[in-house]
């Protein structure tokens, strides 16, 4: 049983880690291959997963909500966190239901966390606009999930499966 210091600071330290992957992602847009607002590998995401099926679904929340806000906070866009977080929160809801699946293996619960997330974000583009013309977006920015989400999940597939929970690592 992890104590509630070793889980805190296993918390702190992948929320810095997911938060220093969405900044390093922000240097190299995918934006200029395809011209899609929004469009991001999703690198933070190997973050959240690693968190779903290492810790609890609650402490990947906690990283997940970290992570935005200080990205938001750091980035000195508040309105991003609108974006982020909506896509986030989704993303992580449906990887979450679908992580338990015993026929849907990481590589696909990616793929429908980075589909979710791309939804969520058309869905928070349209909320802040007041206007559904955000969903011209969605079609191109779902293709494009099936690409980030395929490189995310095996990505997170060797992290799960090779990378053991720190602190449970003998030394």
């Amino acid at each position: 049983m992890s104590s509630p210091l070793r889980r805190l600071t296993r918390c702190a330290v992948l929320t810095a880690l997911a938060l220093a992957l969405s900044v390093a992602e922000g240097l190299v847009p995918l934006t200029i291959l395809f011209p899609l607002p929004g469009l991001r590998l999703g690198l933070a995401n190997l973050v959240t997963t690693y968190a779903l099926c290492r810790l609890s679904g609650r402490e990947a929340l906690l990283i997940l909500v970290s992570r935005c806000l200080l990205g938001a906070l750091l980035g000195g866009n508040l309105m991003a966190l609108a974006f982020s977080l909506t896509g986030g929160l989704l993303a992580l809801a449906v990887m979450a239901a679908l992580v338990r699946c015993p026929f849907l293996s990481l590589f696909g619960v990616s793929i429908a966390g980075a589909a979710a997330h791309n939804t969520g974000q058309i869905l928070a583009a349209m909320a802040v606009l007041g206007s559904r013309a955000p969903l011209v977006y969605l079609p191109p920015l779902l293709l494009c999930s099936l690409v980030t989400g395929a490189v995310t999940g095996a990505a997170s597939t060797l992290l799960v499966h090779r990378v053991p929970l720190f602190g449970d690592i003998k030394s």
